[in-house]
């Protein structure tokens, strides 16, 4: 297929109800993160606000990271003790 990388981004119409499809689109380009980059690539960025919002999205997957991680931890259903320190 030549253009695979749009067939995740076609969204078909059904019964006329256009306003669902574009519904279903722009949910789509937003988790794929199309309106982000649109909106960043608008207007020049300045390399220190560049570098800015870098290390800042590194800290937040670093963060996100970390969390799912605790989350996983604490969610474990194999542990002998479910809760420990609290008999």
């Amino acid at each position: 297929m030549r253009h695979v990388k749009f067939l995740a981004r076609t969204v078909m119409v059904q019964n006329n109800n256009v306003d669902e499809a574009c519904r279903v689109l722009n949910r789509i380009l937003g988790k794929e993160g199309i309106f982000e980059q649109y909106r960043r690539t608008r207007f020049y960025e300045k390399p220190f606000q560049t570098r800015r919002r870098v290390n800042f999205e590194k800290c937040k997957a670093i963060y996100n990271e970390d969390m799912n991680r605790k989350i996983e931890f604490v969610l474990r259903k194999n542990r002998v003790e479910p809760f420990p320190g609290c008999s």
